[in-house]
């Protein structure tokens, strides 16, 4: 335990309930042990979000929050001597991640379900189901850090691990749930965390990590958005054109395409083409060259704010526009839930449906979901 992810913890720690949200992966496996190495009174808990895909059915391991999965979650509790509870919420994961994602693919947008699912989906759900516990604090295994800011409050701030710094998807955490979570592992590179789970005798300390969408495994998008909306609502296929307005091709339908997209557009032009625009209402996708692509700002809409109304105006930020973006310095202007972001150099690929978020060095600020790119100041 770190001083930044036990601030204000009690001196006899065995008087402490904490429920540990459990995966079945290394890194929650690796905090409930460090919880329980501290002496809390640790609870295991597992969110059943979705039942097996054929490719796991048939045998083959999907990524995360799979049926496999629960069972390497109560394995790690047996191993560690503690309670271990699944609880169903099939229905709420359909609703408010699958749903969604699989609509905003027929908007031609992009969307983040593993913010969505952060959201509003596990930690007010696990935050509700803990008070319920009588747990004085939610622990999960995500790699961010929750720590006093610079006014003395618990925010959010990057993980030392950058490459799995999950600080991005955690943006709309509320002051609430910021008072009641642990990140054991915010400070850790995941070396370390495999190392742990070794001398703690966990067997799954080399399960590799998950890479895709959990309810997309292999990546096949289309077929899983096809599978939700149903057949009679599948975009027909339309008409690719380049930026003057020129056919040069056709699609067969806008669900399989996303903005920066490259390989299987199926449009020779002598030069490499991206999808640079998606027009869900006359069925039609633009491609042009990696220029067309850069893009000096964003829109976003939704926005919400650590400070609330003190970020009414204009600020030096870090934007963040996807998962493995490594951020720009950019200047953020703000209306109420909306915000224009305009960059300090041009970002590629700016993605309606994908969250942009806000840091002050390492702090998360604000965060909200990305409208259209802005091309020109």
């Amino acid at each position: 335990m770190t001083q930044s992810n036990s601030t204000r913890l009690e001196k006899d720690n065995s008087q402490t309930r904490v429920m540990v949200a459990m995966s079945g992966g290394v890194d929650s496996s690796v905090a409930a042990g460090l919880m329980v190495e501290a002496g809390f009174d640790v609870i295991g808990f597992t969110m059943k979000l979705r039942d097996a895909t054929p490719e796991e059915q048939g045998g083959q391991k999907g990524s995360c929050c799979s049926p496999d999965d629960l069972m390497d979650a109560r394995v790690a509790c047996d191993v560690l001597g503690i309670p271990h509870y699944v609880v169903d919420y099939r229905q709420v994961f359909k609703e408010s991640v699958i749903d969604p994602f699989a609509e905003s693919y027929l908007q031609g947008r992009t969307p983040n379900p593993c913010v969505n699912c952060n959201d509003k989906v596990k930690f007010a759900p696990l935050l509700e189901r803990a008070k319920a516990l009588g747990a004085r604090w939610l622990v999960t295994g995500h790699y961010a850090q929750i720590k006093e800011n610079s006014e003395g409050e618990r925010a959010l701030f990057r993980g030392a691990d950058r490459d799995k710094d999950q600080s991005y998807f955690l943006f709309g955490m509320s002051q609430a749930a910021l008072d009641m979570t642990l990140f054991p592992l915010g400070e850790m590179v995941k070396d370390e965390v495999r190392t742990h789970a070794q001398r703690l005798g966990l067997p799954n300390w080399d399960k590799a990590d998950s890479e895709d969408i959990c309810f997309v495994p292999q990546g096949n998008y289309a077929e899983v958005i096809e599978k939700v909306v149903g057949a009679d609502r599948i975009p027909e296929s339309g008409p690719i054109i380049d930026q003057q307005g020129n056919k040069v091709g056709a699609h067969n339908g806008l669900h399989h395409y996303t903005i920066g997209q490259r390989r299987g557009v199926g449009v020779s032009t002598g030069e490499r083409v991206y999808v640079v625009d998606i027009r869900p209402e006359t069925r039609t996708l633009v491609v042009g060259t990696a220029d067309a692509l850069k893009a000096q700002g964003l829109k976003a809409l939704n926005c919400r704010y650590r400070e609330g109304d003190s970020l009414l105006g204009v600020r030096e930020v870090t934007a963040q526009i996807r998962y493995r973006n490594r951020g720009v310095t950019a200047q953020l202007m703000t209306r109420g839930e909306v915000a224009e972001v305009y960059f300090d150099s041009p970002q590629n690929a700016v993605t309606p449906g994908q969250a942009v978020v806000f840091y002050r060095e390492d702090e998360v600020i604000g965060g909200g979901w990305i409208e259209e790119a802005i091309t020109s100041r």
